[in-house]
C-alpha cells in the first residue's frame, strides 16, 4: 500500500540562539533545511536523530527531545511524496558542522530564527514554525 513515510528533523541551536541550516542539493534542491532523514525500522526517534545529524554534519548531539510532529503536504502536492515528520530539538553538541554528504548538501550555516534563508523545505519550515510558536502541531501544514 502507498502510505506516508516517517521523516526525522532536528533543530540544533547554538549558544547564540541560531539554528543550523543546510543548503540542499539532489532530491531536495534548491531548498534550505534543518538536518534530517528517514526513520528506519526499529529505530527510536532519538537514535535516528543522533545518526542523521552525525552522517550529515559530523556533529555529535546529546539528549535530543521530540518537540513537534508535522504533516508535510506541500511536498506531497509538489513531488507526490507524503511525509509525516517527527521533529527534535537539541542544544548540546560536540564539534563544528561540516558537509559530510556532498551529494546531498552544499553547506551548513548558523541562522537566526527570524532570518532564515529561502526557499525553505516545507518539513523544515513547519518544524521551525512549531518551535518558534512552542506548539506541538499546527493544523493545516500545507
Amino acid at each position: 500500500m502507498n502510505r506516508p513515510k516517517v521523516g526525522i528533523g532536528i533543530i540544533i541551536q547554538n549558544s547564540k540562539g541560531e539554528i543550523l541550516i543546510g543548503k540542499r542539493k539532489g532530491s531536495h534542491a534548491p531548498y534550505y533545511s534543518i538536518p534530517g532523514g528517514h526513520l528506519e525500522n526499529g529505530e527510536t526517534f532519538e537514535t535516528a536523530a543522533i545518526k542523521e545529524v552525525f552522517e550529515e554534519t559530523g556533529l555529535r548531539i546529546k539528549n535530543p527531545r521530540v518537540i513537534s510532529v508535522t504533516n508535510n503536504l506541500r511536498t506531497y502536492r509538489e513531488e507526490q511524496k507524503h511525509y509525516v515528520s517527527i521533529n527534535l530539538f537539541v542544544n548540546a553538541y560536540e564539534g563544528e558542522p561540516e558537509v559530510k554528504e556532498k551529494n546531498k548538501c552544499e553547506h551548513w550555516g548558523w541562522y537566526a530564527i527570524s532570518d532564515l534563508p529561502l526557499p525553505h523545505f516545507d518539513a523544515s519550515e513547519f518544524a521551525i514554525d512549531c518551535f518558534r510558536k512552542r506548539q506541538f502541531y499546527i493544523q493545516g501544514q500545507e
